[in-house]
């Protein structure tokens, strides 16, 4: 893999949409956030005042939008923000073993109302009707339906995020999911980038998997919600 610049891990949502995914950004100067029906997430060019005050220009009426912070939003007129989670960040910076890529599929636009009934059901955390548009996503089949998948997310200079690993109920404790990381991880390294991932900071039975298959710990993240101080009802979830 070429260098990577780690630097931009800090603030990958505001570095994802100002380059590779500008082109799913709204907003300009200081703030850009996803089109809402690709993914939740928004990004600041610095933690100021003037660019949180631009973003909330970017929140309509009982939206919400979510950023990955290091230390406290500060306070802004007209939003108000609320720490939903902590995460944490972990890269794979070293080339994986031996993938196994039997029965792999790959997911596109046309698969998407039956990859976010998926999402639906095992809650790999936000995914929505367009969030396939990020990058490659694929998945596993049985009998036709879709029971696992794994996918791209933010993808910003020497970095894509690995994200929506989910796998159904019943198929879960077969090394599935493993098996869709692994097969993610190689494609993205094959094009000079480093994967990334982020994860709750108390699910320690992913971060333990994650662990074992490459990843290191490197940064910790505030994930707050945001939202305009004249909503008058509870934004969607940032769980699913």
């Amino acid at each position: 893999m070429a260098h990577q610049d780690r630097s931009l891990l800090d603030n990958p949502a505001w570095f994802s949409l100002t380059t590779r995914h500008a082109h799913l950004a709204q907003g300009a100067g200081l703030a850009r956030r996803y089109d809402p029906a690709v993914a939740p997430f928004a990004g600041v060019e610095s933690p100021v005042r003037e660019a949180f005050q631009a973003l909330g220009q970017l929140i309509g009426p009982n939206e919400s939008v979510a950023v990955l912070a290091l230390a406290d939003i500060p306070s802004v007129e007209g939003i108000r923000a609320e720490q939903i989670f902590t995460l944490l960040q972990m890269v794979c910076p070293e080339p994986g073993g031996a993938i196994d890529d039997r029965d792999v599929v790959r997911l596109s636009s046309d698969n998407a109302s039956e990859m976010l009934d998926l999402a639906q059901r095992a809650k790999p955390g936000p995914f929505s009707i367009r969030t396939v548009e990020t990058g490659n996503y694929i998945g596993i089949r049985d009998g036709g339906s879709l029971i696992a998948m794994a996918g791209e997310r933010m993808s910003l200079a020497g970095h894509v995020e690995i994200s929506a690993v989910c796998v159904d109920d019943n198929y879960r404790g077969r090394g599935i999911a493993a098996r869709l990381m692994n097969v993610l991880r190689k494609e993205i390294q094959s094009r000079g980038d480093m994967p990334i991932l982020h994860v709750l900071g108390d699910n320690m039975p992913a971060i333990g998997l994650y662990r074992r298959l490459g990843f290191e710990d490197r940064q910790s993240f505030r994930l707050f919600r945001i939202m305009r101080d004249d909503a008058d009802a509870q934004p969607e979830s940032l769980h699913s």
